[in-house]
Protein backbone atom coordinates (compact mmCIF):
# COMPACT_ATOMS: atom_id res chain seq x y z
CA UNK A 1 0.00 0.00 0.00
CA UNK A 2 2.99 2.29 0.78
CA UNK A 3 4.33 1.62 -2.27
CA UNK A 4 1.61 2.21 -4.39
CA UNK A 5 1.01 5.60 -2.55
CA UNK A 6 4.52 6.44 -2.94
CA UNK A 7 4.18 5.35 -6.77
CA UNK A 8 0.85 7.49 -6.73
CA UNK A 9 3.05 10.30 -5.75
CA UNK A 10 5.76 10.09 -8.42
CA UNK A 11 2.92 10.02 -11.05
CA UNK A 12 1.14 13.24 -9.69
CA UNK A 13 4.42 14.55 -9.61
CA UNK A 14 4.84 14.14 -13.33
CA UNK A 15 1.34 14.97 -14.19
CA UNK A 16 1.91 18.25 -12.75
CA UNK A 17 4.82 19.07 -15.11
CA UNK A 18 2.88 18.13 -17.96
CA UNK A 19 0.10 20.33 -16.89
CA UNK A 20 2.73 22.93 -16.63
CA UNK A 21 4.32 22.69 -19.73
CA UNK A 22 0.63 22.72 -21.41
CA UNK A 23 0.53 26.27 -20.00
CA UNK A 24 -1.43 25.04 -16.87
CA UNK A 25 -1.52 27.40 -13.53
CA UNK A 26 1.87 27.19 -11.61
CA UNK A 27 2.20 26.45 -8.29
CA UNK A 28 2.58 28.91 -5.31
CA UNK A 29 4.07 26.40 -3.19
CA UNK A 30 7.95 26.80 -2.36
CA UNK A 31 10.15 24.54 -4.03
CA UNK A 32 10.68 22.63 -0.99
CA UNK A 33 6.86 21.96 0.00
CA UNK A 34 6.66 20.83 -3.73
CA UNK A 35 9.43 18.06 -3.10
CA UNK A 36 8.33 17.43 0.20
CA UNK A 37 4.24 17.11 -0.80
CA UNK A 38 4.58 14.21 -3.30
CA UNK A 39 5.43 12.11 -0.41
CA UNK A 40 2.46 13.45 1.84
CA UNK A 41 -0.49 10.90 1.95
CA UNK A 42 -3.85 11.85 0.53
CA UNK A 43 -6.41 13.59 3.33
CA UNK A 44 -8.62 11.07 2.64
CA UNK A 45 -6.69 7.80 3.31
CA UNK A 46 -7.33 6.19 6.05
CA UNK A 47 -4.40 5.72 8.57
CA UNK A 48 -2.23 2.70 8.21
CA UNK A 49 -3.16 1.35 11.66
CA UNK A 50 -6.53 0.09 10.13
CA UNK A 51 -5.00 -1.24 7.06
CA UNK A 52 -1.80 -2.93 8.62
CA UNK A 53 -1.64 -5.90 10.99
CA UNK A 54 0.24 -5.45 14.47
CA UNK A 55 3.41 -6.45 14.73
CA UNK A 56 5.55 -7.51 17.74
CA UNK A 57 8.67 -4.46 18.69
CA UNK A 58 12.05 -5.07 18.04
CA UNK A 59 14.80 -3.88 16.38
CA UNK A 60 15.47 -5.96 13.16
CA UNK A 61 18.55 -5.88 10.57
CA UNK A 62 19.75 -7.03 7.43
CA UNK A 63 17.00 -6.49 4.97
CA UNK A 64 13.69 -4.88 5.13
CA UNK A 65 10.93 -6.64 6.18
CA UNK A 66 8.41 -7.12 3.59
CA UNK A 67 5.91 -5.81 5.87
CA UNK A 68 7.28 -2.67 6.17
CA UNK A 69 7.98 -2.24 9.48
CA UNK A 70 11.12 -0.24 10.23
CA UNK A 71 14.31 -1.77 10.00
CA UNK A 72 17.77 -1.47 10.70
CA UNK A 73 16.76 1.22 14.01
CA UNK A 74 19.24 1.41 16.84
CA UNK A 75 18.02 2.02 20.06
CA UNK A 76 19.76 1.23 23.94
CA UNK A 77 18.05 0.05 26.62
CA UNK A 78 19.27 2.10 29.75
CA UNK A 79 16.68 -0.18 32.15
CA UNK A 80 14.49 0.91 34.98
CA UNK A 81 15.48 2.47 38.26
CA UNK A 82 14.38 0.46 41.52
CA UNK A 83 13.08 1.99 44.23
CA UNK A 84 15.07 2.77 47.02
CA UNK A 85 14.80 2.85 50.47
CA UNK A 86 15.53 6.34 52.23
CA UNK A 87 17.19 5.04 55.04
CA UNK A 88 19.99 3.54 53.02
CA UNK A 89 19.82 6.35 50.70
CA UNK A 90 17.65 9.59 50.98
CA UNK A 91 19.45 11.42 48.03
CA UNK A 92 18.83 11.01 44.63
CA UNK A 93 20.73 12.98 41.56
CA UNK A 94 20.56 13.57 37.92
CA UNK A 95 21.38 16.02 35.16
CA UNK A 96 18.03 18.02 33.81
CA UNK A 97 17.03 16.58 30.28
CA UNK A 98 15.17 18.88 27.90
CA UNK A 99 15.15 16.17 24.94
CA UNK A 100 11.98 14.98 23.40
CA UNK A 101 12.97 12.69 20.70
CA UNK A 102 12.11 9.08 22.36
CA UNK A 103 8.07 10.40 22.36
CA UNK A 104 8.36 11.80 18.43
CA UNK A 105 9.74 8.27 17.70
CA UNK A 106 6.93 6.64 19.29
CA UNK A 107 4.57 8.99 17.41
CA UNK A 108 5.77 7.92 13.86
CA UNK A 109 5.96 4.38 14.71
CA UNK A 110 2.07 4.24 16.12
CA UNK A 111 1.24 6.75 12.76
CA UNK A 112 3.05 3.72 10.37
CA UNK A 113 0.90 1.19 12.43
CA UNK A 114 3.30 -0.31 14.66
CA UNK A 115 4.25 -0.38 18.25
CA UNK A 116 7.29 1.49 19.31
CA UNK A 117 10.00 -0.86 20.84
CA UNK A 118 10.36 -1.28 24.16
CA UNK A 119 14.02 -0.13 24.13
CA UNK A 120 13.29 3.16 22.39
CA UNK A 121 11.01 4.62 25.42
CA UNK A 122 12.71 6.74 27.74
CA UNK A 123 10.09 7.98 29.89
CA UNK A 124 11.48 11.16 30.85
CA UNK A 125 11.40 12.31 27.13
CA UNK A 126 7.62 11.63 27.03
CA UNK A 127 6.70 13.95 29.83
CA UNK A 128 8.77 16.26 28.79
CA UNK A 129 7.37 16.78 25.40
CA UNK A 130 4.34 18.12 27.21
CA UNK A 131 3.79 21.82 28.56
CA UNK A 132 3.37 21.46 31.96
CA UNK A 133 1.82 24.67 32.76
CA UNK A 134 4.57 26.34 35.07
CA UNK A 135 4.72 30.38 35.80
CA UNK A 136 7.40 31.97 34.58
CA UNK A 137 9.75 32.66 37.98
CA UNK A 138 9.74 36.15 38.90
CA UNK A 139 11.91 39.16 37.27
CA UNK A 140 15.56 38.82 38.04
CA UNK A 141 15.24 35.12 39.04
CA UNK A 142 16.47 32.68 36.32
CA UNK A 143 14.52 29.67 37.26
CA UNK A 144 11.60 28.31 39.78
CA UNK A 145 10.94 25.29 41.13
CA UNK A 146 7.16 24.37 41.09
CA UNK A 147 6.50 20.48 43.23
CA UNK A 148 3.07 19.52 43.80
CA UNK A 149 1.95 15.42 43.95
CA UNK A 150 -1.09 13.24 44.92
CA UNK A 151 -2.18 9.37 44.84
CA UNK A 152 -1.42 7.29 41.32
CA UNK A 153 -4.75 6.06 40.03
CA UNK A 154 -2.14 2.94 38.62
CA UNK A 155 -1.46 1.39 41.82
CA UNK A 156 -4.36 -0.84 43.36
CA UNK A 157 -2.51 -2.92 46.17
CA UNK A 158 -1.68 -0.36 48.18
CA UNK A 159 -1.23 3.92 48.44
CA UNK A 160 1.49 5.32 46.70
CA UNK A 161 2.12 9.09 45.97
CA UNK A 162 3.52 10.67 42.77
CA UNK A 163 5.83 13.81 43.12
CA UNK A 164 5.89 16.66 40.17
CA UNK A 165 8.95 18.31 40.46
CA UNK A 166 9.35 20.94 37.83
CA UNK A 167 12.09 23.40 36.88
CA UNK A 168 11.25 26.26 35.00
CA UNK A 169 13.60 28.52 33.07
CA UNK A 170 12.98 32.45 32.37
CA UNK A 171 11.42 33.49 29.07
CA UNK A 172 13.66 35.47 26.02
CA UNK A 173 11.58 37.46 23.95
CA UNK A 174 12.48 36.48 20.66
CA UNK A 175 13.19 40.62 20.17
CA UNK A 176 16.10 40.38 23.21
CA UNK A 177 16.98 37.12 21.74
CA UNK A 178 21.09 36.79 21.50
CA UNK A 179 22.58 36.95 17.36
CA UNK A 180 23.40 33.62 16.92
CA UNK A 181 25.94 32.21 14.46
CA UNK A 182 24.25 28.63 13.04
CA UNK A 183 26.10 26.11 11.26
CA UNK A 184 23.88 23.50 9.93
CA UNK A 185 25.61 20.24 9.21
CA UNK A 186 23.62 18.02 7.43
CA UNK A 187 23.72 14.48 5.86
CA UNK A 188 23.25 14.08 2.53
CA UNK A 189 24.18 10.53 1.87
CA UNK A 190 22.53 7.74 -0.16
CA UNK A 191 20.44 6.87 2.98
CA UNK A 192 18.44 10.39 3.30
CA UNK A 193 16.97 9.92 0.07
CA UNK A 194 14.17 7.72 1.55
CA UNK A 195 10.56 8.66 2.71
CA UNK A 196 10.65 12.70 3.03
CA UNK A 197 14.00 12.67 5.00
CA UNK A 198 15.94 15.19 3.33
CA UNK A 199 13.01 16.80 1.78
CA UNK A 200 11.98 17.29 5.48
CA UNK A 201 15.25 18.89 6.26
CA UNK A 202 15.07 21.30 3.48
CA UNK A 203 11.19 22.21 5.01
CA UNK A 204 12.47 22.91 8.19
CA UNK A 205 15.53 24.76 7.10
CA UNK A 206 13.20 26.97 5.38
CA UNK A 207 11.18 27.52 8.37
CA UNK A 208 13.63 28.74 10.34
CA UNK A 209 15.34 31.18 7.54
CA UNK A 210 12.46 33.25 8.26
CA UNK A 211 12.50 33.67 11.91
CA UNK A 212 16.58 34.52 11.47
CA UNK A 213 17.18 38.56 12.92
CA UNK A 214 19.26 40.40 10.74
CA UNK A 215 22.84 39.67 12.26
CA UNK A 216 22.11 36.41 13.08
CA UNK A 217 24.47 33.99 10.22
CA UNK A 218 24.12 30.73 8.76
CA UNK A 219 26.75 28.47 7.23
CA UNK A 220 26.02 24.90 5.91
CA UNK A 221 28.21 21.94 6.18
CA UNK A 222 26.83 18.67 3.95
CA UNK A 223 28.49 15.39 4.42
CA UNK A 224 28.08 11.82 2.54
CA UNK A 225 31.83 9.89 1.74
CA UNK A 226 33.08 13.21 2.45
CA UNK A 227 32.07 16.60 3.44
CA UNK A 228 32.10 20.02 2.27
CA UNK A 229 31.03 23.53 2.62
CA UNK A 230 27.60 24.56 1.04
CA UNK A 231 27.45 27.96 2.30
CA UNK A 232 29.90 29.87 4.49
CA UNK A 233 28.69 32.26 6.97
CA UNK A 234 26.10 34.42 5.81
CA UNK A 235 23.90 37.17 7.47
CA UNK A 236 20.16 36.54 8.04
CA UNK A 237 19.56 39.56 6.05
CA UNK A 238 20.54 37.65 2.83
CA UNK A 239 17.88 35.05 2.84
CA UNK A 240 17.49 34.23 -0.31
CA UNK A 241 21.08 33.26 -0.78
CA UNK A 242 20.22 30.79 2.42
CA UNK A 243 17.38 29.34 0.90
CA UNK A 244 19.24 29.04 -2.68
CA UNK A 245 21.71 26.78 -0.98
CA UNK A 246 19.16 25.14 1.09
CA UNK A 247 17.46 24.35 -2.66
CA UNK A 248 20.74 22.69 -3.65
CA UNK A 249 21.02 19.72 -1.29
CA UNK A 250 20.57 16.52 -3.29
CA UNK A 251 21.43 13.01 -1.76
CA UNK A 252 25.20 11.69 -2.47
CA UNK A 253 27.77 8.96 -0.83
CA UNK A 254 27.91 7.06 1.99
CA UNK A 255 27.31 9.10 5.49
CA UNK A 256 31.17 10.09 7.59
CA UNK A 257 29.54 11.98 9.86
CA UNK A 258 32.74 12.49 11.63
CA UNK A 259 34.22 14.34 8.70
CA UNK A 260 30.82 16.48 8.69
CA UNK A 261 30.79 17.40 12.09
CA UNK A 262 35.19 18.41 12.30
CA UNK A 263 34.41 20.66 9.44
CA UNK A 264 30.94 22.00 10.81
CA UNK A 265 32.93 22.80 14.21
CA UNK A 266 35.54 24.01 11.89
CA UNK A 267 33.54 26.40 9.89
CA UNK A 268 31.59 27.10 13.34
CA UNK A 269 35.03 29.11 14.81
CA UNK A 270 35.08 30.71 11.62
CA UNK A 271 31.52 32.41 12.22
CA UNK A 272 32.04 32.57 16.24
CA UNK A 273 29.98 35.73 18.58
CA UNK A 274 32.00 36.06 21.51
CA UNK A 275 28.52 37.55 22.94
CA UNK A 276 26.36 35.62 21.27
CA UNK A 277 24.82 32.50 20.42
CA UNK A 278 27.12 29.90 18.65
CA UNK A 279 25.26 26.72 17.50
CA UNK A 280 25.91 23.09 15.60
CA UNK A 281 23.00 22.03 14.08
CA UNK A 282 23.11 18.30 13.04
CA UNK A 283 20.62 17.08 10.50
CA UNK A 284 20.65 13.85 10.42
CA UNK A 285 19.07 9.86 10.01
CA UNK A 286 21.94 9.10 12.57
CA UNK A 287 23.50 6.59 10.40
CA UNK A 288 27.57 6.78 10.43
CA UNK A 289 29.12 4.35 8.80
CA UNK A 290 32.66 6.09 7.20
CA UNK A 291 35.11 7.22 9.59
CA UNK A 292 34.79 7.33 13.29
CA UNK A 293 31.33 5.72 13.60
CA UNK A 294 30.41 6.54 17.81
CA UNK A 295 29.50 9.46 19.41
CA UNK A 296 32.90 9.10 21.73
CA UNK A 297 35.01 8.75 19.01
CA UNK A 298 33.27 11.34 16.83
CA UNK A 299 32.68 13.67 20.35
CA UNK A 300 36.57 13.26 21.11
CA UNK A 301 37.39 15.05 17.43
CA UNK A 302 35.31 18.50 18.53
CA UNK A 303 35.66 18.30 22.39
CA UNK A 304 37.95 21.68 22.50
CA UNK A 305 35.39 23.28 20.35
CA UNK A 306 32.72 22.54 23.49
CA UNK A 307 34.79 24.17 25.71
CA UNK A 308 34.98 27.19 23.54
CA UNK A 309 30.88 27.56 24.40
CA UNK A 310 29.96 25.82 20.71
CA UNK A 311 27.19 23.87 21.57
CA UNK A 312 25.59 20.77 19.54
CA UNK A 313 21.65 20.07 18.76
CA UNK A 314 21.53 17.05 16.97
CA UNK A 315 17.80 16.72 14.95
CA UNK A 316 16.74 13.39 13.66
CA UNK A 317 14.71 12.54 10.67
CA UNK A 318 13.52 9.33 8.96
CA UNK A 319 12.47 5.41 10.13
CA UNK A 320 13.63 3.07 8.78
CA UNK A 321 18.06 2.62 8.98
CA UNK A 322 17.92 4.98 12.17
CA UNK A 323 19.97 5.23 14.88
CA UNK A 324 18.54 6.83 17.93
CA UNK A 325 21.37 5.77 20.19
CA UNK A 326 24.28 7.87 18.27
CA UNK A 327 21.90 11.17 18.12
CA UNK A 328 20.95 11.24 21.66
CA UNK A 329 24.40 10.59 23.00
CA UNK A 330 26.11 12.89 20.88
CA UNK A 331 23.69 16.21 22.19
CA UNK A 332 24.74 14.88 25.12
CA UNK A 333 28.27 15.07 25.09
CA UNK A 334 27.92 18.22 22.98
CA UNK A 335 26.40 20.56 25.57
CA UNK A 336 22.68 20.43 23.17
CA UNK A 337 20.01 18.68 23.26
CA UNK A 338 17.80 15.78 20.49
CA UNK A 339 14.67 15.86 18.95
CA UNK A 340 13.29 14.06 16.54
CA UNK A 341 10.98 15.48 13.63
CA UNK A 342 8.91 13.52 12.28
CA UNK A 343 6.17 16.36 10.05
CA UNK A 344 6.07 19.40 9.53
CA UNK A 345 4.00 20.47 12.44
CA UNK A 346 7.25 18.91 14.44
CA UNK A 347 9.25 21.14 12.79
CA UNK A 348 7.32 24.02 12.93
CA UNK A 349 6.77 23.59 16.97
CA UNK A 350 11.12 23.58 17.18
CA UNK A 351 11.63 26.14 14.41
CA UNK A 352 9.13 28.85 15.38
CA UNK A 353 6.86 28.02 17.87
CA UNK A 354 9.88 27.48 20.07
CA UNK A 355 12.93 29.36 18.24
CA UNK A 356 14.16 31.05 21.39
CA UNK A 357 14.33 28.25 23.18
CA UNK A 358 16.16 26.23 20.69
CA UNK A 359 18.56 28.51 19.98
CA UNK A 360 19.76 30.29 23.30
CA UNK A 361 20.77 28.24 26.28
CA UNK A 362 20.21 29.80 29.87
CA UNK A 363 21.68 27.11 32.22
CA UNK A 364 24.77 25.19 31.90
CA UNK A 365 25.33 22.06 33.90
CA UNK A 366 22.20 22.17 35.43
CA UNK A 367 21.42 19.51 37.88
CA UNK A 368 18.89 18.61 40.24
CA UNK A 369 19.26 16.97 44.42
CA UNK A 370 16.60 16.07 45.54
CA UNK A 371 16.90 15.00 49.32
CA UNK A 372 14.03 13.15 50.97
CA UNK A 373 12.82 12.98 54.82
CA UNK A 374 13.50 9.56 56.00
CA UNK A 375 11.40 10.19 58.88
CA UNK A 376 8.31 10.44 56.30
CA UNK A 377 9.07 8.60 53.03
CA UNK A 378 9.70 4.75 53.48
CA UNK A 379 10.62 4.52 49.49
CA UNK A 380 10.85 6.26 46.55
CA UNK A 381 11.88 6.03 43.03
CA UNK A 382 12.60 7.98 39.82
CA UNK A 383 10.73 7.78 37.28
CA UNK A 384 13.04 7.51 33.95
CA UNK A 385 16.27 9.87 33.74
CA UNK A 386 18.24 6.28 33.97
CA UNK A 387 20.80 7.35 31.52
CA UNK A 388 20.90 11.12 33.44
CA UNK A 389 22.41 9.52 36.65
CA UNK A 390 24.87 11.62 38.84
CA UNK A 391 26.76 10.41 41.40
CA UNK A 392 25.42 12.55 44.77
CA UNK A 393 28.35 13.57 45.74
CA UNK A 394 29.26 15.23 42.09
CA UNK A 395 26.23 17.35 42.65
CA UNK A 396 28.33 20.60 43.75
CA UNK A 397 31.45 19.42 41.77
CA UNK A 398 31.15 22.15 39.27
CA UNK A 399 33.35 19.83 36.98
CA UNK A 400 30.91 17.06 36.51
CA UNK A 401 28.84 17.34 32.89
CA UNK A 402 25.49 17.47 33.45
CA UNK A 403 22.05 19.27 31.45
CA UNK A 404 21.64 22.25 29.56
CA UNK A 405 18.19 24.70 29.70
CA UNK A 406 17.04 26.51 26.63
CA UNK A 407 15.10 29.82 27.56
CA UNK A 408 11.51 29.25 28.31
CA UNK A 409 12.04 25.60 28.14
CA UNK A 410 10.75 23.52 31.48
CA UNK A 411 11.80 20.51 33.03
CA UNK A 412 9.89 17.60 34.83
CA UNK A 413 11.01 14.93 36.93
CA UNK A 414 8.48 12.35 38.64
CA UNK A 415 9.02 10.64 41.53
CA UNK A 416 7.31 7.56 43.07
CA UNK A 417 7.14 7.46 46.82
CA UNK A 418 5.33 5.36 49.96
CA UNK A 419 4.89 7.74 52.96
CA UNK A 420 4.98 6.16 56.58
CA UNK A 421 1.20 5.88 57.42
CA UNK A 422 -0.15 8.95 59.21
CA UNK A 423 2.98 10.93 58.31
CA UNK A 424 3.60 14.64 58.48
CA UNK A 425 5.73 17.37 57.84
CA UNK A 426 8.96 17.64 55.06
CA UNK A 427 8.69 14.64 52.40
CA UNK A 428 12.05 16.06 50.72
CA UNK A 429 14.13 19.40 49.99
CA UNK A 430 14.89 20.09 46.15
CA UNK A 431 18.08 21.58 45.13
CA UNK A 432 19.01 22.96 41.68
CA UNK A 433 22.50 24.25 40.29
CA UNK A 434 23.87 25.35 37.26
CA UNK A 435 26.31 27.50 35.30
CA UNK A 436 24.99 30.71 34.01
CA UNK A 437 26.72 31.02 30.53
CA UNK A 438 27.27 34.69 30.17
CA UNK A 439 28.50 34.99 34.00
CA UNK A 440 29.91 31.40 34.71
CA UNK A 441 28.87 31.74 38.15
CA UNK A 442 27.46 28.78 39.37
CA UNK A 443 24.13 29.28 41.28
CA UNK A 444 22.42 26.90 43.79
CA UNK A 445 18.62 27.39 44.97
CA UNK A 446 16.03 24.65 46.92
CA UNK A 447 12.41 24.50 47.66
CA UNK A 448 10.88 22.74 50.43
CA UNK A 449 7.35 20.33 49.41
CA UNK A 450 5.23 19.19 53.02
CA UNK A 451 3.19 16.27 53.45
CA UNK A 452 0.19 18.78 53.98
CA UNK A 453 0.83 20.04 50.32
CA UNK A 454 -0.36 16.39 48.92
CA UNK A 455 -3.42 16.29 47.37
CA UNK A 456 -5.84 13.09 48.43
CA UNK A 457 -7.72 12.72 45.30
CA UNK A 458 -5.98 12.53 42.34
CA UNK A 459 -8.37 14.13 40.05
CA UNK A 460 -9.32 17.15 42.25
CA UNK A 461 -4.98 17.56 41.06
CA UNK A 462 -3.48 20.06 38.79
CA UNK A 463 -4.31 19.15 35.40
CA UNK A 464 -0.99 19.12 34.03
CA UNK A 465 0.12 17.30 36.94
CA UNK A 466 -2.54 14.24 35.68
CA UNK A 467 -1.63 14.46 32.39
CA UNK A 468 2.23 13.93 33.24
CA UNK A 469 1.18 10.93 35.47
CA UNK A 470 -0.83 9.45 32.62
CA UNK A 471 2.00 9.86 30.08
CA UNK A 472 4.65 8.51 32.38
CA UNK A 473 2.55 5.50 33.10
CA UNK A 474 1.76 5.21 29.55
CA UNK A 475 5.47 5.15 28.73
CA UNK A 476 6.21 2.82 31.29
CA UNK A 477 3.83 0.52 29.64
CA UNK A 478 5.39 0.58 26.46
CA UNK A 479 8.69 0.30 28.00
CA UNK A 480 7.32 -3.12 29.77
CA UNK A 481 8.78 -1.30 32.81
CA UNK A 482 7.79 -4.03 35.86
CA UNK A 483 6.22 -1.13 37.56
CA UNK A 484 3.81 -0.99 35.37
CA UNK A 485 2.74 -4.66 36.03
CA UNK A 486 -0.23 -3.51 37.85
CA UNK A 487 -2.20 -1.13 34.73
CA UNK A 488 -2.83 -1.51 31.56
CA UNK A 489 -3.54 0.66 28.18
CA UNK A 490 -7.00 0.40 29.23
CA UNK A 491 -6.73 1.92 32.28
CA UNK A 492 -4.18 4.51 30.66
CA UNK A 493 -6.66 5.56 27.76
CA UNK A 494 -9.47 5.85 30.48
CA UNK A 495 -7.72 8.48 32.59
CA UNK A 496 -6.34 10.35 29.52
CA UNK A 497 -9.36 10.13 27.84
CA UNK A 498 -11.31 11.64 31.01
CA UNK A 499 -8.85 14.42 31.46
CA UNK A 500 -9.50 15.51 27.73
CA UNK A 501 -12.16 17.05 28.88
CA UNK A 502 -10.79 19.49 31.33
CA UNK A 503 -7.78 19.95 29.04
CA UNK A 504 -10.45 21.07 26.36
CA UNK A 505 -9.16 22.50 23.05
CA UNK A 506 -5.29 21.22 24.04
CA UNK A 507 -4.25 19.77 20.76
CA UNK A 508 -1.31 17.66 22.53
CA UNK A 509 -3.78 16.16 24.59
CA UNK A 510 -6.12 15.25 21.76
CA UNK A 511 -3.15 13.77 19.76
CA UNK A 512 -2.27 11.85 23.26
CA UNK A 513 -5.92 9.87 23.69
CA UNK A 514 -5.45 9.18 19.58
CA UNK A 515 -2.12 7.70 20.24
CA UNK A 516 -3.22 5.39 23.22
CA UNK A 517 -6.04 4.38 20.97
CA UNK A 518 -3.99 3.30 18.22
CA UNK A 519 -1.32 1.43 20.85
CA UNK A 520 -4.79 -0.31 22.58
CA UNK A 521 -5.40 -1.63 18.99
CA UNK A 522 -1.73 -2.82 18.35
CA UNK A 523 -1.34 -4.10 21.93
Amino acid sequence: MKSLRKAFGYCAVFLLLFISACGGAASTESPIEQEYDQYAPAATEEPAWVEEPAASPQESGGNPPSNNEPYDMFFEDYGVNPSIDTEDDNLSTFALDVDTGSYTVMRNYLNDGYLPPQESVRVEEYVNYFDQGYPFPPPHQAFGIYIDGGPSPFTQTERYDMLRIGIQGYEVPDEERKDAALTFVIDVSGSMDMDNRLGLVKHSLEMLVEQLHRNDTVSIVVYGSEARVVLEPTPGSESGKILSAIYSLHPEGATNAEAGLRLGYGMAMEAYKSDGINRVILCSDGVANVGETGPEAILAEIDHYVEEGITLTTIGFGMDNYNDTLMEQLADKGNGFYAYVDDRDEARKLFIDEITGTLQTIALDAKVQVEFNSDVVKNYRLVGYENRAVDDEDFRDNEVDAGEVGAGHSVTALYEVKLYPEARGRIATVFMRWEDPDTHQVVEISQDFYADQLAYDFRETDPYFQRAVIVAEYAEILKGSYWAEESSLDDVYDEARRLEDDLHRDEAMEELVDLLKRARRLW
